[in-house]
């Protein structure tokens, strides 16, 4: 299956990043990609003054339905980060939709780590999921969802996979800073290696992020990657490939709940 990741500068309109959007997915689905893949906040980026609750809306919203009409319109499955009206007037939920190539809604994440680190407070501004996970099937293969920062925790990663999870889609509005580009990368490629799993991430680019969308198969090798520009980057998900490297390296069948359930007592007291 081809997969396309759409990196672009999303600005605070969101009629404006929205037909973006449909640009590149009409674009993609030229290609011939199944799947497109948006970064997180494409909806939009706000500035300091702006909250995203300012410009939130529901998930049966003109936002998401755009999306659908143009998933059925393509014939594409398109996922993508919005701002979702949240538990209350200040904050909002980071969501990711997935809309299957139908127009059908496959169903929704909302972000379950939020970005309170490297000097900036996510959490005044958003509100944490309460930890329900999206996995969603399309064409024979199993994709789980997570956003950005998330990626840092591999126990979401490897709960996607136990749950059948083949490519993890990873939407990001990663910022530039010290060796942040850097982890950007081994962190992508360390997901994919520990769970025997593809990892799709795209980017917001421009100032302050910096897009590096990438596909890394299942052995942690970068098989599609964009620049610090805007780019709609296409890559395969190939099975064959998948079930080769899960033959190679069972390591997936080498976990040990039975013991790890004897050490969470003590992690979780620290």
């Amino acid at each position: 299956m081809r997969i396309a990741l759409a990196q672009f500068i999303a600005g605070p309109e969101k009629e404006a990043n929205l037909r973006r959007m449909l640009a590149l997915a009409e674009q993609a689905a030229g290609a011939g990609a199944r799947l497109v893949l948006f970064p997180e906040c494409s909806m939009a980026y706000l500035p300091p003054e702006r909250p995203p609750a300012s410009v939130a809306e529901p998930l049966d919203g003109p936002f998401v339905h755009e999306l659908a009409a143009a998933a059925a319109r393509h014939g594409v499955a398109l996922v993508a980060g919005l701002f979702e009206r949240g538990p209350d007037a200040e904050r909002a939920y980071n969501t990711v939709v997935a809309v299957d190539p139908t127009g059908r809604l496959a169903g929704a994440y909302r972000k379950i780590h939020l970005y309170d680190a490297f000097g900036y407070r996510e959490s005044d501004r958003i509100a944490a999921g309460g930890g329900d996970t999206l996995v969603f099937a399309l064409d024979g293969l199993t994709f789980g969802v997570q956003t950005c920062y998330d990626v840092r925790f591999p126990e979401l990663s490897r709960h996607l996979v136990a749950r059948g999870a083949e490519v993890v889609l990873l939407p990001a509005a990663w910022m530039h800073g010290l060796l942040k580009e850097s982890h950007w990368e081994v962190l992508l490629r360390a997901r994919a290696i520990e769970n025997t799993a593809y990892v799709a991430a795209a980017g917001l680019t421009g100032r302050p992020f910096t897009g590096s969308s990438m596909l890394v198969d299942p052995m942690g090798v970068p098989v599609a990657r964009a620049g610090e520009g805007e780019e709609l980057v296409t890559g395969e998900v190939d099975p064959e490939r998948l079930r080769s490297v899960r033959r190679t390296n069972p390591s997936l069948e080498h976990v040990r709940p039975d013991v790890y359930a004897r050490w969470a007592p003590a992690a979780a007291a620290r």
